[in-house]
């Protein structure tokens, strides 16, 4: 809770200006996190989105 200089796995180390290698690999570490705690959720079965289309709860 304290917001002494703490670095977390988001931020980087250095504090100078990132290079764009540097940025784009940030982004695609954070994209791989977001895409596996997706999939557990799925595979855990709470997941919310549909899969098929949107249908499933109409039956005609």
């Amino acid at each position: 809770m304290t917001s002494g200089g703490s670095n977390t796995p988001d931020t980087p180390a250095t504090t100078g200006p990132m290079t764009r290698e540097e940025r784009l690999a940030a982004q695609l570490r954070a994209n791989l996190r977001r895409r596996k705690a997706q999939a557990r959720a799925i595979a855990k079965g709470d997941g919310e989105t549909d899969t098929d289309g949107g249908d499933s709860a109409k039956s005609d």
